[in-house]
């Protein structure tokens, strides 16, 4: 599967069977997170066989279901901690794929308590994200076109991709509050707007909008 058949075939998945992730996976996973843990400056751990993390009565209402393998997000919080930790998990979240596993961003609905308890002193949870081999593939959601995302007159093929790559990731409740935009050869992303978990959001759209283009935006 290539990166951008992932993007395509990434959907946000809840319920889980309780199929194992084999050792072979596991070892790719794990090394998948060193590395973005050693270039984002963060601590990222895969849990494996681990129910507690999602054990909580927000993980039940969130329609979570059977999570025993999860991803943490964390590190020493700074001004683009979060930005980072989208960034960089998202990588993780489409390595995941590529190996045929299953994921779904959590920013609220998991064990705070238990999921904390397994950081270091001074680090910063950021999000978790759930893993594993899913009941079903997930389903894509209705999102926003390229109009309403980005503008710039003449905007060069790379742009276009990167941007309808951005247009299929993962961000709080769909809300798509990004903007691209392409003046004299250059990209730029920026929030737009109010919402939650804006900063994480832009990192994930930074990632698909570079991997696909080749290109990295200057974020403002």
């Amino acid at each position: 599967m290539t990166l951008m058949e992932a993007i395509e075939a990434r959907h946000s998945v809840r319920a889980y069977t309780d199929r194992p992730i084999p050792p072979e996976i596991r070892a790719e996973l794990d090394r998948c997170a060193q590395a973005c843990s050693r270039e984002g400056r963060l601590h990222i751990t895969v849990r494996y066989d681990d129910p507690d993390g999602f054990d909580s009565r927000l993980a039940h209402y969130g329609s979570f279901r059977n999570v025993r393998n999860y991803i943490v997000l964390a590190g020493e919080k700074n001004a683009d901690f979060n930005l980072r930790c989208g960034y960089y998990g998202e990588k993780l979240v489409l390595q995941a794929q590529q190996l045929g596993l299953n994921t779904c961003w959590a920013a609220l609905t998991f064990s705070k308590k238990n999921v904390r308890a397994l950081l270091s002193p001074g680090e910063s949870l950021c999000m978790v994200i759930a893993l594993g081999y899913g009941e079903t593939q997930g389903k894509p959601h209705k999102g926003k076109t390229y109009d309403q995302v980005a503008e710039g007159e003449g905007a060069p093929d790379w742009f276009r991709a990167g941007v309808e790559a951005a247009l299929l990731a993962p961000t709080a409740v769909n809300q798509q509050k990004f903007r691209f935009a392409y003046a004299d050869g250059r990209a730029t992303l920026r929030a737009r707007g109010l919402g939650t978990c804006l900063r994480t959001d832009l990192g994930i759209v930074l990632y698909h909008f570079e991997a696909v283009s080749g290109r990295r935006p200057d974020v403002l």
